[in-house]
């Protein structure tokens, strides 16, 4: 039973009916109450001062067919709008959404080579999303900030794939905008991304595989980050001893044998090219080049090191891979799962992302809402949004 002032009591209680409307579209006060086991009264008082403060909307009755229609409620998505960025190795992505996540602007825009560019850059991308705000309640109600690197208390303790080290983002663009700023690791945003638009479950582990290598991990519904913001940082595990050097300082990290950059430029200096883009590179493996056929046997043969030791870790109920690989070639789950033992086999619920890059910034956009609405958790899996997989365009 729950003790404490009557203060303490209704907050609770308010961050629960909250909750509750923000995981179903439309719900009435009475639903609300059996679902919470709360009086109709309290209900009926917490859904009026959030009407008043207009996070909760009216919306028509409910088609019953015998005594009085219950009026259904629905959070108001217009209260006020979010921005979302992923500051990527090359490209900043950003979305901007209402507070359920349907998208109303996405912009991309090149990463500037010089780290002190980078403040004024993202200043300048906010102020170009803007909306016309005049008739939304709140208006910009918070910003996430997608980092490729460890972060802890906010800031940006460690980026091996560029340099944002020692950069205050978060309080020069809060200071500017003056909104609430919220830096977090992509992968963790992923993860969060994950489990609020699609998969609803206690312990997750979701592992992100582009320019490098990383992990969000859920555990009993709660992102787990570690004490220092390390946690996660899978790319950094060391699966071939004393073998190609990494940024982070070691040798035979993950990340040099398995991330996307690294494959494919592996891929471009056997077929002795400058470069190669993903684009390019699925093309000749879908025309049956041999060179490409034998990196996709090295991604499945390092995917599998890599889910084993994430299972035997953490034995989450699922595991989703967020990689174009998988993306684009989801048979390849089937062959990551021949390459473990009869064991996990069994017991692993491996998925390919269908959010894809995706994940990233609707990640972003619900730790912005959870934060401005002080709730605990957001559900969208009920809901028809970002249901394909997506990947940024090349450039």
């Amino acid at each position: 039973m729950i003790t404490g002032s009557k203060e303490l009591i209704r907050d609770i209680n308010t961050t629960l009916v909250l909750e509750t409307i923000f995981g179903s579209r439309y719900i009435s006060r009475a639903a609300i109450a059996k679902k919470l086991g709360l009086t109709k009264a309290t209900i009926t008082n917490i859904v009026q001062d959030l009407i008043q403060k207009k996070l909760v909307l009216e919306n028509g009755c409910d088609d019953t067919l015998v005594g009085r229609k219950p009026i259904l409620l629905s959070l108001n998505k217009d209260a006020g709008y979010v921005i979302s960025i992923d500051i990527g190795i090359e490209t900043i992505s950003a979305i901007m959404t209402d507070l359920i996540g349907e998208k109303k602007s996405l912009r991309q825009i090149k990463t500037p080579g010089k780290k002190e560019d980078i403040t004024p850059v993202l200043i300048q991308l906010i102020e170009d999303m803007e909306p016309d705000i005049k008739a939304l309640p709140y208006g910009l109600i918070g910003i996430t900030l997608g980092i490729h690197g460890v972060i802890q208390n906010n800031t940006i303790q460690f980026t091996p794939h560029y340099n944002l080290e020692n950069v205050d983002l978060a309080g020069a663009i809060e200071e500017h905008f003056q909104t609430p700023v919220i830096l977090e690791n992509v992968a963790n945003l992923s993860v969060l991304g994950e489990k609020a638009f699609l998969y609803n479950y206690e312990n997750m582990s979701s592992i992100m595989i582009y320019s490098g290598i990383g992990m969000g991990v859920i555990i009993n519904q709660n992102l787990y980050t570690g004490s220092l913001g390390h946690a996660g940082e899978i790319g950094h595990t060391i699966v071939e001893v004393d073998g190609r050097e990494c940024p982070c300082g070691n040798h035979g990290c993950l990340e040099q044998y398995l991330s996307e950059q690294s494959l494919l430029t592996e891929f471009a200096r056997e077929k002795n090219m400058e470069q190669v883009s993903f684009e390019q590179f699925l093309s000749l493996y879908n025309n049956g080049d041999e060179v490409a056929m034998k990196t996709v046997d090295t991604f499945t043969k390092y995917m599998a090191v890599c889910v084993n030791n994430i299972i035997n870790a953490f034995n989450s109920d699922i595991v989703i891979i967020n990689s174009s690989f998988t993306t684009y070639l989801p048979q390849l789950i089937d062959q990551i799962k021949e390459r473990l033992n009869k064991n996990i086999k069994s017991k692993i619920n491996l998925v390919p992302s269908t959010l894809g890059i995706s994940a990233v910034l609707l990640g972003g956009i619900c730790i912005s809402i959870k934060n401005f609405l002080n709730i605990n958790d957001i559900n969208y899996t009920s809901y028809e949004y970002y249901k394909t997989p997506k990947r940024y365009p090349s450039k």
